[in-house]
């Protein structure tokens, strides 16, 4: 039998309000700690669509309900940290969301130390690098998919 590719599945909700979004304070994570973030996100579990995975982490991570119709897709994104490891490979699937029940707070203190509202043009230094760009291309029309830390063909 031989090895397979394999790659890390994760979804992530991007929550806009206006020209605004709502990013997260990372910390206690050990993964870029002390940099900004998409507010939800995390690991595509088992047996787990990637949008019901944005959903459950909407729920998880910021006390708000979102509805399986309300999660719309974005972008997916292959990417690497050039490891050769399969940690290192990692299919994001991005998805926003204009619509949800409560208001987000910090679920996880754990894990986040601010949620805050930033505007797409005055985003701060820190940001997760995949993440920012996604972000930075917003206003434009995000290809369907996107690659991130690959060497140009």
């Amino acid at each position: 039998m031989t090895d397979r590719f394999r790659v890390v599945p994760a979804s992530y909700l991007i929550l806009p309000r206006g020209d605004r979004i709502l990013l997260q304070l990372r910390q206690g994570t050990g993964y870029m700690d002390g940099y900004w973030a998409t507010a939800a996100a995390g690991h595509v579990e088992a047996g787990e669509s990637a949008a019901a995975a944005a959903a459950r982490e909407a729920r998880e991570e910021l006390g708000i309900s979102v509805a399986p119709d309300d999660v719309v897709p974005l972008t997916a994104m292959h990417r690497t940290n050039g490891g050769g490891q399969a940690v290192d490979e990692r299919v994001d699937f991005f998805f926003t969301c204009t619509r949800w029940s409560g208001e987000p707070r910090i679920m996880e203190p754990g894990k986040a130390a601010k949620l805050e509202w930033f505007a797409l043009d005055d985003l701060p230094a820190a940001v997760v690098p995949h993440e920012r760009f996604v972000l930075e291309r917003l206003r434009a029309d995000v290809p369907p998919v996107v690659t991130f830390g690959f060497e140009p063909a």
